[in-house]
């Protein structure tokens, strides 16, 4: 569904920005079926390298904007700081039918109306950087004048680089980058402090960080390839009276455990999403 979706577009895609997160995107949309005459980027930072390799595509890179047909899709993956300069330059860009899709933190839906008009179709969503491997997660929310037709047309494109899940109230989104967004470096934070717990308990360094390494990996792919809830997974290798068991007694506590820190560590996410958010 995704190549039919992207290969029989109108106008063609327009992305703003084509750092990691846009090439990655870029790289899965082409691959997916979008005809790489129908891809356009604009980054005046690109690199003279990139810019040669998409344009040896067929991509057509920095063209003038007045050259541009009306595009089927506007994806905004440029930093959320140099928003209120880089939207207003492309805004002409959008035309009745104009899909606006942005990958920026913290930028929202009532933002991008400002810019866009209060009737333009816009999909807010935040990828997580497991996208540069094609792992990503997206949340996405949609305003009020998004199609159907272009909520399919969305999970293309944020499908090209891993899963996408939708929301309907956008004041769960900063939430869902709490977990999601974030998520990856919790994940990697736990590697790195086994790393140094097995250092601790006597392993030399590089040893059991190599250990620690593959085992947060490995159990991420065997939870990916699995059915079973997390939970469930977990307590599949708790042996009662073990030396599981007497780990997760400690990581468990009620009072002091990963649990309990992990709510406070997500809460304090959000609201600092909240607060960038304005």
């Amino acid at each position: 569904m995704s190549e039919s979706v992207l290969n029989s577009l109108s106008g063609p895609v327009v992305l703003l920005g084509c750092g990691k997160m846009g090439s990655a995107m870029l790289e899965g949309w082409l691959k997916l079926g979008l005809p790489a005459d129908k891809a356009v980027v604009l980054d005046p930072n690109l690199p003279a390298e990139a810019a040669a390799a998409f344009a040896a595509k067929g991509v057509s890179v920095n063209p003038a904007k007045d050259a541009i047909a009306a595009p089927s899709v506007l994806l905004l993956a440029v930093k959320p700081q140099v928003a209120p300069e880089a939207l207003p330059a492309v805004a002409p860009l959008v035309k009745a039918g104009t899909l606006v899709v942005s990958v920026m933190a913290g930028r929202t839906i009532a933002f991008m109306g400002d810019i866009f008009g209060p009737d333009a179709a816009i999909v807010r969503s935040i990828p997580n950087t497991p996208a540069a491997i094609g792992r990503g997660v997206s949340v996405a929310v949609a305003s009020p004048a998004v199609t159907t037709a272009q909520r399919d047309l969305t999970a293309a494109l944020l499908g090209a680089i891993g899963i996408v899940e939708w929301i309907e109230d956008e004041a769960l989104m900063d939430a869902a980058t709490a977990v999601s967004g974030s998520g990856p470096a919790y994940a990697f934070l736990l590697a790195e402090v086994m790393a140094q717990a097995g250092a601790a308990a006597g392993l030399p360094a590089d040893l059991s960080a190599r250990i620690a390494r593959a085992t947060v990996a490995g159990a991420g792919a065997l939870m990916d390839q699995s059915d079973l809830p997390a939970a469930t997974l977990r307590q599949n290798v708790t042996s009662p009276g073990g030396t599981t068991a007497a780990a997760l007694a400690v990581l468990m506590d009620e009072g002091r455990g990963f649990p309990l820190l992990m709510v406070e560590a997500v809460a304090a996410a959000t609201r600092r999403g909240k607060e960038l958010a304005g």
